[in-house]
């Protein structure tokens, strides 16, 4: 049930976000991964590993923004406070971080089958952004753009699921004999 829960709920902070965004504000999306954060926080199980994977989220998502709009694939509406990594969107990186454990822990043991999602999912959903709500602007010729978030999706995915794995195997009690 937490695992549903969390997923429609993800998928609620989303559109907030990306419609938000693409009327021009920041605060829909924020608020809604504000809100999120505070209801995954208090469910989990793992309140510090989650925590962990909130910030490492945030940490992949600012740096994989960042290289992506200076290296002119992509553009934000909403581009707030920085048009490289956005509020909302790096609001969207920190609840994706948050649904690591309840939703990816079949990846922990499968970093192939992460990349692939990742590389599939990831520009599915900024194409979704793009040209459902406008949040999101590819260049001319969108492909370099969809390749290059596919990389790092393939890569951050993993990423992701292997520190979840290593963040729960460290917090799991130690038997003594």
């Amino acid at each position: 049930m937490t695992a549903l829960l969390t997923f429609v709920a993800y998928e609620i902070v989303w559109f907030a976000a990306v419609i938000g965004a693409g009327h021009g504000s920041v605060w829909p999306g924020v608020g809604a991964a504000v809100v999120f954060a505070g209801w995954r926080l208090r469910a989990s199980g793992h309140p510090r590993v989650e925590t962990r994977l909130l910030a490492a989220a945030l940490l992949i998502g600012g740096v994989l923004e960042t290289c992506w709009v200076r290296a002119g694939l992509i553009h934000y509406a909403a581009a707030r406070p920085l048009a490289s990594s956005p509020a909302w969107l790096l609001a969207l990186w920190g609840t994706f971080g948050l649904t690591i454990v309840p939703l990816f822990g079949y990846l922990q043991t499968r970093p192939w089958l992460a990349a692939i999602l990742g590389a599939v999912g990831g520009p599915l959903s900024y194409s979704a952004a793009a040209h459902g709500w406008h949040a999101v602007y590819f260049p001319a010729r969108p492909w370099p753009s969809l390749l290059a978030l596919g990389l790092g999706w393939a890569l951050a995915l993993p990423v992701l699921t292997l520190l979840a794995r290593r963040w729960l195997a460290a917090e799991a009690p130690r038997s003594t004999p």
